[in-house]
């Protein structure tokens, strides 16, 4: 894989950037969950904890940063952009995970029918899409692309390096893997398209739309399977 070089403007934010070292926060927290009692790991509320560290560094690092909106690739001229690239990326990786999923994942032995179980399925389809949807997608990307990827790299971290280690991270979310179980594996290659994305554009609402999309289409389709 032949990976982008950042946009000349970025290097000049990210050289008067301040509290790139918050990006760690996520990442040691996730550390942390894993390395607990498995009692503890299956609490509900301590499988948020590595969320809450992520979006108390996320804001902490936008408060002492005035730029944070354009650090993280939401400027309003950027929309267009990642309205093409969102809808393209989300509808093929959500036809191809819907796919693994349905033939794939049985092939190998494994289930998707808990799918039916799970917090996703007991929302209402009109409220869950787009709304539900669109939220959670604008909340993760924020997370882990927008402040965790982008301050790995401010940290002087190759994007070789930071794509993976921020879809690891991703991946293995706490809350994920619990609701999704093995299924939460998807979350991977998910997290490095998004990441690649976004390095390539630096345009967060591209990882938004295309995350949303992806799901929508999953969702939908699985909706049907299950029902």
């Amino acid at each position: 894989m032949i990976w982008p070089e950042a946009a000349p403007s970025t290097h000049a934010t990210q050289a008067v950037e301040r509290g790139a070292a918050l990006g760690l926060l996520p990442l040691t927290a996730t550390i942390l969950f894993y390395g607990a009692p498995t009692v503890l790991q299956q609490n509900s509320l301590f499988q948020f904890f590595p969320q809450a560290c992520a979006y108390a560094a996320l804001i902490a690092w936008s408060i002492i940063n005035g730029s944070a909106a354009r650090l993280v690739g939401l400027m309003p001229r950027l929309v267009p952009q990642g309205l093409r690239w969102g809808m393209t990326i989300g509808l093929a990786l959500g036809t191809i995970n819907v796919l693994v999923i349905l033939y794939l994942v049985p092939l190998l032995g494994g289930d998707y029918r808990f799918l039916a179980d799970t917090p996703h399925a007991k929302i209402p389809f009109l409220i869950m899409v787009p709304w539900f949807i669109l939220l959670i997608a604008t909340m993760v990307e924020l997370n882990f692309r927008g402040f965790l990827l982008g301050r790995l790299l401010a940290m002087g971290l190759p994007a070789q390096a930071a794509v993976p280690m921020s879809a690891l991270v991703f991946a293995f979310d706490p809350f994920l893997v619990a609701t999704f179980q093995h299924l939460h594996w998807i979350a991977v290659w998910d997290g490095l398209v998004w990441g690649v994305l976004w390095v390539t554009l630096r345009n967060l609402y591209a990882t938004i739309v295309a995350h949303a999309v992806e799901v929508i289409v999953l969702y939908s389709v699985m909706r049907v399977m299950l029902t």
